[in-house]
């Protein structure tokens, strides 16, 4: 799971770095030789994504790094942690509705996925199958109760057979 976040996010790194040092300053090369830089529209342009691309690969060395650091045993084996698919269901609905838990620079998510950081995704975390959790929306409170989970340590193990 996290080697294809890093390895995705290395193409986009390695994409970005060509057009960098290779693309973006072809660019402005041929908007100086236009000439008048200061009604240069395609002059401003290069260097306002020059300044998008350096900020972008920024953003994804940092990300990268956090990625790389994550210490998968430290995750709990019992509890909705990173990397879990869990299903709840609502209390009041009795509605059933399945999640995976994701890091937060999944990407594109698909559906089902929530990260770690969203309101779902902090109140399913810690939870273990039977408990609780409590989703505190601005119209009101859904108490959702965990009735399936499958951590990443046995997402894991089944991947591996």
């Amino acid at each position: 799971m996290f080697q294809e976040l890093i390895a995705q996010m290395a193409r986009e790194v390695e994409k970005l770095t060509y057009e960098l040092n290779v693309t973006l300053p072809h660019e402005i090369r041929k908007a100086v030789e236009l000439g008048d830089l200061k009604e240069n529209s395609e002059y401003k342009a290069a260097l306002e994504r020059q300044q998008f691309v350096q900020a972008r690969l920024g953003q994804l060395t940092q990300r990268v790094t956090k990625l790389a650091n994550i210490d998968i045993a430290q995750i709990p084996a019992d509890k909705v942690g990173l990397g879990s698919r869990v299903v709840v269901e609502d209390e009041q609905t009795k509605a059933r509705e399945r999640y995976e838990l994701v890091f937060g620079d999944a990407g594109e998510l698909q559906d089902g996925h929530v990260t770690m950081g969203s309101p779902i995704g902090r109140a399913l975390q810690g939870k273990a199958v039977g408990e609780q959790a409590i989703l505190k929306l601005p119209t009101r409170v859904r108490r959702l109760v965990i009735v399936e989970l499958h951590t990443i340590h046995q997402r894991n193990a089944d991947e591996l057979v």
